[in-house]
This record gives structure tokens, sequence and C-alpha cells, in this order.
């Protein structure tokens, strides 16, 4: 594994989204069996793993934070662990992606942060993200509390999760940011005219749904199918059965490329990135450790610039289906 710095933080060039494991992607897989494969992708070099408070069932809200808690103790002085604060579901009983509930006032930050260091089992979070924009709540008071927590310390770096400039730019100059994490892929690139603001900031940029919910690794098609109660993708534009004669193309490319470089197509749409700018970093998730192995491979692949600026205008022209972009946020009752 080959490693890189977000902002101060050196992290590995690929890191492990969790939530997987224990929301949105099916029912919650077995702990014991995902604890083993933590501690599998500490052994491969991974050394970022990011969860949420949130990511969990109903019966279990907090499932994916204890279940880190627990894996990587043993670890824990030789990874980063990342999490977030900042947001609710409002029915989180009903099936599918469900509208989320922004709320980044200070007490909720003091009670989140307390709750998610007793569950990851540790004395400090090291990056912490505020998971979205709280339009009730300025940017300024949000970085002050997250200087406090600092000064405590409490966390060591924070971030902003689908931030953009204005928000940033307003929150950077209280408190250093050290990463944003927003949606980005192949199929979503409109978080790309961002880039020139990162690079001015020093900020890092963390790239969550990498492989489209998985569409990009090619494992799918018109015959597949997810559970609608407790699995998001069978609500994604993306995996309709019409959607995938509309990314027939895309799939090609992408397969083609892979070809050329005797690669997976996966490892394809991760070196794409990986290789764009030095401070970019995917954090794809998975369940299979055949899957944590290939991801770990995809700094190994080398795309020139060249063929990176390629490889974008063509992806400029390609026909796509729409992809999901996030849950519709709601204002708090705070709010209204």
């Amino acid at each position: 594994m080959n490693y890189r710095k977000i902002g101060q933080l050196e992290v590995s060039a690929v890191g492990l989204g969790c939530m997987g494991m224990s929301h949105g992607y099916g029912m919650p897989a077995n702990k014991e069996d995902m604890a083993e494969l933590l501690g599998y992708a500490v052994d491969m070099g991974y050394t970022l793993f990011d969860t949420a408070e949130l990511y969990g069932t109903p019966n279990d809200p907090h499932a994916n934070e204890e279940l880190l808690g627990s894996a990587l103790k043993p670890y824990r002085d030789n990874i980063v662990i990342s999490t977030k604060f900042g947001i609710s579901f409002q029915n989180p009983n009903a099936p599918g992606p469900q509208p989320i509930v922004p709320d980044a006032s200070p007490a909720t930050i003091r009670k989140s942060i307390e709750g998610s260091l007793k569950r990851l089992q540790t004395d400090h979070i090291d990056l912490y993200y505020q998971h979205r924009i709280d339009p009730a709540v300025e940017p300024e008071k949000v970085a002050e509390t997250m200087s406090e927590l600092m000064r405590e310390g409490k966390i060591l770096h924070w971030g902003i999760s689908e931030a953009n400039e204005q928000y940033l730019r307003r929150a950077h100059a209280v408190c250093r940011v050290t990463a944003v994490q927003n949606r980005y892929s192949m199929m979503a690139r409109w978080h790309e005219a961002l880039f020139p603001v990162l690079e001015e900031l020093g900020i890092g940029f963390v790239a969550f749904s990498p492989l489209a919910n998985g569409l990009l690794t090619a494992n799918y098609d018109a015959s597949s199918t997810f559970d609608p109660h407790s699995d998001y993708r069978a609500a994604m534009p993306q995996f309709k059965k019409e959607s995938f004669e509309k990314n027939r193309e895309l799939m090609d490319y992408i397969t083609q490329l892979a070809d050329e470089h005797h690669a997976t197509p996966s490892q394809i749409s991760l070196a794409w990135m990986l290789c764009k700018k030095p401070w970019i970093v995917p954090i794809p998730g998975t369940r299979h450790l055949c899957r944590l192995k290939e991801n770990a491979g995809a700094p190994d692949v080398k795309l020139s610039q060249e063929e990176i600026a390629r490889i974008d205008r063509t992806l400029d022209t390609i026909p796509m289906s729409e992809v999901f972009g996030g849950s519709k946020i709601v204002k708090s009752q705070k709010a209204i």
C-alpha cells in the first residue's frame, strides 16, 4: 500500500469506507466476519477507516462505530479513524435512503463526540467530519467548536462532508480544515470545481462512493436485485434495469482501460482519481476479502496526466444514466 497526505494527515492511499458493513447495503454483515476483515485490512496496509455515528439499523443505530471500536482497538496507535457528526434520519424506520435532518449546534456536537469516543473505545478521533452542512448554524460557529475539541485533545483534525466553497472558506478561516469528504466517481464529477480551492488551501479530498456505489466494479447487471427495505441500491437510479443499457458504453470503456493496464475495472476507477491529484484518497467499501485486496492494488496502477486528461474528455462525451446524488436534506424542527 502507498501512502499520501490529506492536509497534514498521512493516510493510506486507499482507505476503507465501513458504512456498508452495518448500514445501507442489505442486512448488516456478521460482526465477527467484519472484525476479521478489518484485521486483514490493517495487515494489508490500510490505515484510514471511515465511519459515522448513525451507520447502523433502527434496532442498533450505532453498530458501525461499535464494530470499529472493538475490532480496531488492538491497532489503534497505527491507524486513522474518521467519524462524523451532525445529521439524523427523519424516519429511521422507513426503508431506503431517508431524508436527513442536519444539526450542527455546539450542544449536539458535544453530545456526539462523547458518544463516538465511547463507542470507538478511544480517547480521541483522528479526523472528525461535519456530516452535512446545517443551514441554521454558521460555519464559524462549527469551526469554533472544532477548535475547542482540538484544544481538549478529543479530536486531532476535522473536515466537512459535502462542502461547498463558501462554507469551506469561512470554516477554514477559523479552524484549519484537513479534508473534505464528497461523493466522487467517474459518474459523479460535479465536485471537481472545488479542486482549485482545495489546492489553494492545502485541504485533502476524500472520495466516498468512488465506484458509484459498486456499479463501476462491473459486477452487476440488469438481473441484479436489492432488498428495498435494507439496501439503498434498490432506489438508486444507476441500478435501475434500464440504466445498465444506458451505461453500457461507459462500462465497456472502463473495461477496455482495465485490460490495457492489466487491472480490474475497480482498480482503473480508483487509479483515475489517485493519479489525478496526490491529495485525493478514495474510500471504497466492501464486505469481501477479495475486493479489499483488489482495491489495495489500485495505487499500483499508474496513469499519466495525458491519460487522465484523455479519460476525462471521453467521460464528458459518454452517455450515462443518472447516479445517486445523496439523500434529501430537510429542516430540523429547531429551524422551523
